[in-house]
């Protein structure tokens, strides 16, 4: 397992020895961030994904790949407590102000507990806070965008992301995840045609001033002033942009290419 730790850390570029105290934990998920993509080329690609986090440490430690939230804090949330971090596994639902509880489960969510105080951690949102947050309600702000968190009414944390944010917040409790609604989540996100997942490319990775993203054909660079958006013009494009941006390279890659062209002359038909 020490091995293990020991080629994370090496693939996030984390460098000292890692403990168990507050600058460590934000070390942590800040260069998880900056290292690991997030992305969903394997839903894309019709490859299944489940939530096993050996699994997950294959793909994005040996492979040298990304991943969607269950991955990517499935393995940050492994190594955490292989460190020595109190780690909860909880659910979260993305744009559940807007769809309600069905929303549910279809974001993994961390809180550690440090000295008595809880963090909220993630690394499975792509464009939100860079380092953890503690769990109070607060207005906060990271790298120069305005985030907030704030407690419902029904008992339920509100994530507000930074207002260019692709999901404009997820909902959480700190109850342990259900693993079964977890699981069930994940397979529909994959395979059901209404799934943004499955409409669309999604690729996302922090960088020093922001975000850079690719949804479908469309390149986003995201900073506190605002987007900059240009559309990927050729296959050869698309495949520098995912190595050189993204760190990213399959062989199935280019053939992605016909159904990302496909897809946007349907979603942008005036521009065919």
């Amino acid at each position: 397992m020490q091995h293990q730790l020991f080629d994370y850390l090496k693939r996030i570029q984390f460098t000292g020895q890692p403990i168990v105290d507050l600058v460590t934990l934000k070390q942590l998920q800040r260069q998880h961030l900056l290292n690991i993509p997030y992305e969903n080329l394997d839903v894309q690609l019709g490859r299944p994904l489940g939530r096993d986090p050996i699994d997950a440490f294959d793909k994005l430690v040996t492979r040298n790949r990304g991943g969607w939230c269950y991955e990517m804090n499935a393995v940050l949330g492994w190594a955490l407590e292989q460190i020595g971090f109190d780690v909860t596994y909880v659910s979260g639902g993305a744009n559940r102000a807007v769809r309600g509880d069905s929303a549910l489960g279809n974001h993994l969510v961390l809180l550690v507990n440090l000295e008595g105080t809880q963090w909220v951690v993630d690394a499975g949102m792509g464009d939100g806070f860079i380092e953890p947050i503690e769990l109070k309600a607060d207005k906060f702000q990271q790298r120069g965008f305005d985030m907030r968190l704030e407690l419902q009414e029904d008992g339920y944390w509100r994530f507000h992301n930074q207002p260019f944010g692709g999901a404009p917040s997820f909902d959480f409790t700190t109850d342990t995840a259900d693993g079964a609604l977890l699981d069930s989540q994940c397979q529909w996100l994959q395979v059901h045609e209404d799934s943004p997942f499955v409409r669309a490319l999604v690729l996302q990775i922090f960088n020093a001033n922001g975000y850079d993203i690719q949804i479908g054909l469309m390149a986003k660079t995201v900073t506190p002033e605002g987007v900059t958006v240009r559309q990927i013009e050729s296959i050869a494009e698309f495949e520098e942009r995912m190595a050189n941006v993204f760190n990213l390279s399959d062989p199935d890659m280019q053939d992605l290419w016909p159904k990302l062209t496909a897809r946007h002359v349907l979603m942008f038909p005036d521009e065919a």
